[in-house]
């Protein structure tokens, strides 16, 4: 298996300050801070009037953030998708776009969402499709009533999966409809992001860095 992964969509800048595609995740809550995920990082616990990586925080909920960015106001949702922000925002989801970064390990991971639901991705050039395992396809909130059984090859051998259509997966700015997928028996600890969508872009890779363009 070939997987890359380790995304940067937004870098910041030597003064912190926002960049095209910033996002924000919340993933938790401690008492009075949110878990806030910032461009695809390690959660950081804020506080109501922090302020990382150019994103301010204005207040929090066991349920939601309100964050401040360059002059937009928005809320984030726990456990929802990411939410754009900084001047990225005005063009979300209709983005042509992805850069990641390669990890310690030359793996690419990124941060995104099926279905409007926060999903942690490993880019793996070797697998036909999206792959995800019984327990994400539950939490995203994929449909295997209709799911059509299907044999595929693993490394411990032959097993049944579920082929199923995504309604929507987004990395960053880009979002894609309808991303055939396959739900897997055996634990994946990420999704992992095959030629299903894969092939939806021109890929090229950049030193430490592998760079999707969108084709149309």
């Amino acid at each position: 298996m070939r997987a890359a992964s380790a995304w940067l969509l937004g870098l910041a800048t030597a003064l912190g300050q926002p960049v095209w595609g910033q996002t924000v995740a919340m993933t938790g809550h401690m008492g009075a801070k949110a878990l806030l995920v910032i461009d695809g990082g390690p959660p950081r616990a804020v506080a109501a009037g922090s302020t990382v990586q150019g994103v301010k925080v204005l207040s929090v909920s066991p349920t939601e953030t309100v964050v401040d960015v360059a002059g937009q106001r928005r809320t984030v949702v726990l456990g929802a998708a990411p939410v754009s922000l900084g001047r990225a925002s005005a063009a979300e989801g209709r983005g042509s776009r992805i850069v990641l970064s390669a990890s310690s390990g030359g793996h690419f991971r990124a941060q995104g969402s099926i279905n409007g639901r926060v999903a942690q991705f490993l880019v793996d050039t070797g697998a036909t499709t999206v792959a995800l395992d019984r327990a994400q396809a539950q939490r995203l909130g994929v449909d295997l009533g209709q799911a059509a059984p299907t044999q595929v090859q693993t490394a411990n051998g032959v097993t049944v999966a579920h082929r199923v259509t995504l309604g929507s997966l987004r990395v960053g700015d880009v979002e894609l409809r309808e991303v055939e997928a396959l739900v897997v028996p055996h634990e994946l600890p990420y999704v992992l992001l095959g030629n299903s969508f894969l092939s939806r872009f021109q890929m090229k890779r950049e030193n430490d860095q592998l760079v999707l363009e969108r084709r149309y």
